[in-house]
């Protein structure tokens, strides 16, 4: 199996915390999606002839797009490659652009599941990260979702938020459980140099949380969540019985994906790559023949570094068998010797199937456990 990430770069306005490539200027949409459409024909032969098992269409923002858009897209695909029945099909979309009339058009599309960034309920804390919806339209849009018969809706929030509190926090968690989305992804607000947020905390106009109450707000989310049925399956992710991405575990399971559009990355199993992180670029050197990109083969190291970075975020964790195979016999020596200190600890625990994951504990200090792990020469 195979997935396929299409990048689509344009915002009708830029968030404070976000740091993923993104453009305001709408002005060559049309061009990008046609270059957009033969890179997908001219990468055909990346995944090896598997099946496409996923479709993702991230951004940016993807609901910037038209009903001509999506077409011209899918019918790039569905002519190009050999999409699996029952393939996954995800659209990410700001809950701004979500209105029945819009999604009456994506039921039109080949789309079986929406993920909405919300981040939070609370109107004070949307301003601060530069959203332009609010808690009323967020909700709205939930129900417009439902309405128009979309069953597999994963919606995004954000905790550690500067001037959020526990209250806060635990009322976007109930707002968020009362919707009852399939899917929740909650994420750690990071200050990435460059953007907005970063500049004024930096300026110190606005004072992150700190490490304690970042922690508490986690703790909060992973008892919550469970307790209303949700599955941690990943350190970020929480999902109803079935319901979790597809797409994204394939990037946690070693899943071949091919990525396309600007800033899009593809990996193989052997190598990463990735698309030039210019819109203007990227167009002229799809247009011209000459795809802008750069490719990195992956040393044995490099592939049990991400190894152990990826599988470990998993419930599932690390899978001692497959390691054993994949890795030689001094990587598999560090890591079960690195892993056996955990163990002790009762951080790491061994599962019935003969895997290394994560207790509740371990979840806390995850960071520290994975660098433990990871083999530097």
């Amino acid at each position: 199996m195979a997935g396929i990430y299409i990048h689509i770069p344009f915002c009708k306005q830029r968030c404070r915390y976000c740091s993923f490539f993104s453009s305001t200027k709408k002005e060559e949409k049309e061009r990008y999606v046609s270059a957009l459409c033969r890179e997908l024909q001219t990468r055909s032969g990346y995944a090896d002839s598997e099946k496409i098992e996923t479709i993702y269409i991230g951004g940016g923002t993807p609901s910037t797009l038209q009903e001509e858009h999506f077409e011209k897209i899918f019918s790039t695909i569905t002519d190009t490659y050999t999409v699996a029945s029952g393939a996954e099909i995800t659209l990410e979309a700001n809950p701004d652009d979500l209105t029945p009339e819009y999604l009456a058009m994506l039921r039109t599309q080949p789309f079986n599941r929406l993920s909405m960034g919300i981040q939070s309920f609370d109107d004070s804390l949307l301003h601060t990260l530069g959203r332009r919806h609010d808690s009323a339209r967020a909700i709205e849009a939930f129900t417009n979702a439902r309405s128009a018969g979309f069953d597999n809706i994963s919606i995004d929030l954000m905790f550690a938020l500067p001037g959020s509190t526990k209250e806060s926090w635990q009322r976007d968690l109930s707002q968020a459980i009362s919707l009852k989305p399939e899917h929740i992804s909650a994420y750690n607000l990071t200050y990435e140099e460059g953007t907005a947020l970063h500049r004024a905390a930096e300026s110190g106009v606005i004072t992150p949380l700190s490490e304690e109450e970042n922690l508490e707000q986690f703790r909060m989310l992973t008892e919550a969540l469970p307790a209303a049925g949700y599955r941690h399956y990943e350190i970020s992710n929480f999902a109803l019985a079935g319901r979790e991405s597809r797409h994204n575990s394939s990037y946690w399971h070693d899943i071949p994906y091919i990525g396309c559009g600007a800033a899009a990355h593809s990996y193989d199993g052997k190598s990463r790559q990735w698309n030039i992180a210019d819109i203007y670029y990227y167009i002229r050197g799809i247009e011209e023949g000459n795809p802008q990109y750069e490719i990195e083969h992956l040393t044995e190291n490099e592939r049990y570094n991400d190894a152990i970075l990826t599988r470990l975020r998993t419930l599932d964790g690390l899978p001692l068998e497959w390691f054993a195979r994949k890795f030689s016999e001094k990587l598999n020596k560090h890591m079960i010797a690195s892993a056996n200190k955990h163990l002790d600890r009762g951080t790491l625990t061994s599962t019935p199937e003969g895997n290394i994951r994560l207790t509740k504990e371990g979840i806390f200090i995850s960071d520290a456990i994975m660098r433990d792990l990871i083999y530097i020469d």
